[in-house]
């Protein structure tokens, strides 16, 4: 039953990866591995999920910091009195928070996703990191740079010094969206011709606009790693919920400073 996991190299003294759907206990469109406990899995399984990946990262069980997304783009450090809280208190204080930032080890923070584009972001001058859920809310709203700000103003971390992962996400071919989705990156400024293509409908790039917005604050183009894992495409290895629907696993991309 060991995770199986997929690894980035993102830099030394760090451990980036993704989760997949194998190597876990969870079964049908939760199966295998599912870790996150607002989409309707088994409580008892997720918690078995999450020793096994633990055992996996050699973390704690409790270091894995999983939180409730809300598609905003509220961000929270967690720190060593994060750790001290009691366990409906570190509930209440990841609720409603869609990128999460640290420099704790061995701490595990991360997002989950299921066709919205995960970011890893690495610091290596203040050995920091963050974990970004770019969802195509987050993304119009440009929750990664925000990200990046929050990172500067409690790290000092410079934009140039960054390292970053796009983790599976759905691709441009597979991604399409109402003229309501088109017009709302239109109106926040993004550069359409860029990211988007009308085929009977628009389609949007997800993945190649995080890496511009990242692109765009100072973060050097070859220290943004592209995985380019449509988990559309990809639906036995990673879950898409434009496949399995809502009620269905999660992918977990987390970060671990050694």
């Amino acid at each position: 039953m060991k995770p199986l996991l997929t690894y980035y190299d993102i830099a030394d003294g760090v451990t980036a990866f993704s989760t997949t759907r194998h190597g876990g206990e969870s079964k049908g469109n939760y199966g295998c591995m599912n870790i996150n406990s607002y989409c309707g899995d088994d409580m008892q399984t997720i918690a078995a999920n999450r020793r096994l990946l633990a055992e996996e990262l050699n973390v704690k069980g409790e270091h894995i910091v999983v939180p409730h997304q809300v598609h905003d783009v509220v961000c929270r450090e967690i720190t060593d009195n994060f750790l001290k809280l009691p366990p409906s208190e570190q509930t209440d204080f990841l609720d409603g928070v869609d990128a999460v930032l640290t420099r704790c080890p061995n701490l595990c923070i991360g997002v989950s996703t299921a066709d919205c584009i995960p970011v890893l972001l690495y610091d290596e001058q203040h050995h920091a990191a963050a974990a970004v859920h770019a969802g195509w809310r987050g993304t119009v709203c440009y929750i990664v740079c925000k990200a990046i700000e929050a990172m500067s103003q409690i790290f000092g971390t410079l934009p140039d010094n960054l390292r970053a992962v796009i983790g599976p996400g759905i691709s441009l071919r597979n991604f399409e969206v109402g003229q309501e989705v088109y017009d709302a990156f239109a109106a926040s400024g993004h550069p359409m011709n860029a990211i988007a293509v009308k085929y009977e409908k628009w389609h949007l790039n997800l993945p190649l606009s995080n890496k511009l917005q990242l692109e765009d604050v100072g973060v050097q183009p070859a220290n943004i790693i592209m995985t380019d894992i449509c988990t559309y495409d990809a639906v036995d290895d990673y879950f898409s919920a434009r496949r399995l629907g809502i009620a269905s696993g999660r992918i977990y991309t987390g970060i671990i400073l050694r």
